[in-house]
């Protein structure tokens, strides 16, 4: 084979090949979006709120996470601004979540800062979950897609607070 056509070769494999893991962190990334959802006593009932965010993240070590996003609760809709750090985290990343909200009896029980454990990786065009509850008792089930490619071994957490 001459090098070019060898080359175009280990390209098309190297191409192949990541293709294959994008697919396969994807399945995990399902897999363990309805691990997380079982293995946290997902609700049965219907949930009081639902919410809507987006926004970004930064981290090499330390992670600051940013956004906003909206809340609708009894028929009608409250910005909200999200603001966190997570420890452990490394890349880049933009989200767009949207999630349920449980044991919200009043809407000044939303704002708080919302605590969860938990490793996960999220690859270009990946999908993740997230289970985390405030001071309050109010909880968040959210699923989220990202763009960009991040790590993240540790705890979290992240303030919520409606733009009143």
């Amino acid at each position: 084979m001459t090098g070019s056509a060898s080359g175009r070769l280990r390209s098309n494999f190297e191409g192949k090949g990541e293709r294959a893991m994008r697919r396969m962190i994807g399945l995990m990334s399902i897999v363990a979006l309805g691990f997380c959802l079982t293995a946290a006593g997902a609700e049965d009932k219907t949930p009081d709120a639902t919410l809507r965010l987006s926004g970004g993240s930064v981290a090499a070590g330390v992670g600051v996470h940013w956004g906003g996003g909206t809340l609708n609760y009894k028929g009608k809709e409250y910005p909200i601004d999200v603001k966190g750090l997570s420890v452990g985290d490394v890349g880049v990343t933009k989200v767009e979540a949207s999630g349920k909200v449980y044991n919200l009896s009043k809407l000044d029980d939303f704002d708080g800062n919302y605590t969860a454990a938990g490793a996960g990786l999220t690859a270009a065009g990946g999908a993740g979950a997230a289970v985390m509850k405030n001071q309050n008792g109010v909880t968040v089930e959210l699923v989220s897609t990202t763009q960009g490619a991040k790590v993240a071994l540790g705890a979290g957490g992240v303030e919520m607070k409606i733009n009143k």
